[in-house]
Parts: C-alpha cells; structure tokens; sequence
C-alpha cells in the first residue's frame, strides 16, 4: 500500500480556497447530486440520501488514506463549499497526474474552477514535482474548456471515443501542463 497522504489547504485566486472534505460538506454533495452531468463523471451519488453522501465523503478521505490522489473542496470567499477538485496519482510512476473538477450550477460563472485547478496544479507542478498533468474535456463543455484554458492548459488534441459518461462513449479534448511551464 502507498503511503497515506495530507490533503492540505491551499489558497486560489478570486478568494476562494481549498480543503479536505468534511462531512459537513453533505449540502454540496445533495446539489451536486441534483445536476444532470455531475453524477454522470463522477461517484456522486445520484439520488441523494444521506448515506449515500456520506459514502461518497469517505471515499474522498479514502482517496488520500491509499495513496490514490488528493481531493479539496473548492470554498468560496464567504465559507460556502460550491464544488471538488482532484489531483489522481494513477499515472504518477509514469511521470504524469490528472486532474478533474466540478462546481455546483449556483455557483458557476464566478472563476471557482479555474482559480481551483490553477492552484492544485501550481502546487503539483511546484511542490509535489509532478512532471505532467493532464485532464479531459468535453468538446461541448465550453465552461470546462475555459477554466482549464484559464489554469494554464494546453489543448493537445480531440481523443475519439475516450470515455464512457453514462452510457455512451464520448470524445475528450486532451489538455496538459508541464512542469516547466509551472
């Protein structure tokens, strides 16, 4: 088993900041289990009952306790939690983390994504010395597409028919951002 990791708080632009989950966090589960694409790329549960999110909470301190990756709560400027960021350890051995993220639809339009994944990914490029991070888009996800423009990504490419969402196959834009570019 790898070793256990800290998830710590970090600062991010626009005033928002990053922490590890607490199960105080079960409203923003409960919204973001109400959208209709969040449940689809991710393990919120859908429909939401208490147990569920509070399933979902432990499997995101799970992430940290294996080794697996790190995931913060993305908390704006006046406390209130409005979505995740996650940094997957999955590939690290072969020189390269991912990142994936979300925010709930009451708080979109205010930077929350991009300010989370600049700030994970600065901290993973620069302290944790990760040499690539990568992270996938829906071509049609254009909030998506500008955060992760916004965070310092490059678009590398369309990959045909990447990832199952739902039940479908669909097409990802390829983003990256090397270390040299932190």
């Amino acid at each position: 088993m790898k070793q256990p990791l800290d998830v710590p708080e970090l600062a991010a632009d626009r005033g928002f900041t990053l922490r590890p989950w607490r199960l105080s966090d079960l409203p923003l589960v409960h919204e973001a289990s109400e959208d209709d694409y969040i449940p689809l790329i991710t393990t919120v549960p859908s429909p939401f009952s208490e147990p569920a999110g509070v399933a979902f909470i432990e499997r995101q301190w799970s992430r940290a306790t294996t080794g697996a990756g790190y995931t913060f709560v993305i908390v704006a400027s006046d406390d209130r939690p409005v979505g995740q960021v996650g940094l997957w350890l999955k590939n690290l051995d072969e020189g390269r983390a991912s990142l994936g993220y979300w925010v709930v639809r009451s708080a979109r339009g205010q930077g929350a994504a991009a300010a989370a994944v600049d700030a994970v990914s600065g901290w993973a490029l620069r302290d944790l010395r990760v040499p690539r991070l990568e992270l996938w888009v829906e071509p049609w996800n254009t909030a998506s597409v500008r955060s992760a423009e916004r965070a310092g990504f490059q678009r590398e490419g369309l990959l045909r028919g990447w990832q199952v969402v739902g039940d479908e196959r669909r097409d990802m834009f390829m983003y990256s951002r090397m270390n040299d570019e932190a």
